[in-house]
């Protein structure tokens, strides 16, 4: 027999558990140029805990914290970010994403390198994040045609 606090419990266990996960995934997402890990596992823990929120706290709330367009948004302004990163570097004279070349002449060769990779890094994160809850959703609403 199920206990009708159970869904109380979940509730309040995933709300409390989200912001880790989230916390985390920046981590993983800021720490992934020098160490295992990265963008895509990033962006995948993101996208677990907006799966999670769908899942526990049902639809009409998880909706009002992270919108179904939401994941467009970010899916799109991922590969922007990806894609202008690696145009940046072409068009000072290297091959795409060669951070070395790109835009900031202050900077050393190695600190451009550093944070070019951080950015493309987040850029994936968005993308990753963004495509994994799109398909979720996408695949959540769909209705059969008898």
């Amino acid at each position: 027999m199920i206990h009708r606090y159970q869904g109380v419990v979940v509730e309040l266990v995933s709300r409390a558990v989200v912001p880790a996960i989230q916390v985390f995934a920046l981590y993983i997402i800021t720490h992934g140029h020098y160490s295992p890990g990265g963008g895509f596992q990033g962006g995948a823990l993101l996208a677990a805990s907006i799966l999670l929120l769908r899942f526990t706290q049902g639809r009409k709330e998880s909706y009002r914290r992270f919108p179904p367009g939401a994941g467009f948004a970010l899916a799109a302004l991922g590969l922007l970010i990806f894609l202008l990163v690696g145009l940046a570097s072409v068009a000072r004279g290297g091959s795409f994403l060669d951070y070395a070349y790109l835009p900031w002449p202050w900077a050393s060769p190695e600190t451009l390198r550093y944070y070019g990779i951080l950015v493309v890094e987040a850029g994936i994160a968005l993308t990753v994040w963004g495509t994994l809850v799109v398909v979720f959703d996408q695949v959540g609403t769909r209705t059969r045609d008898v």
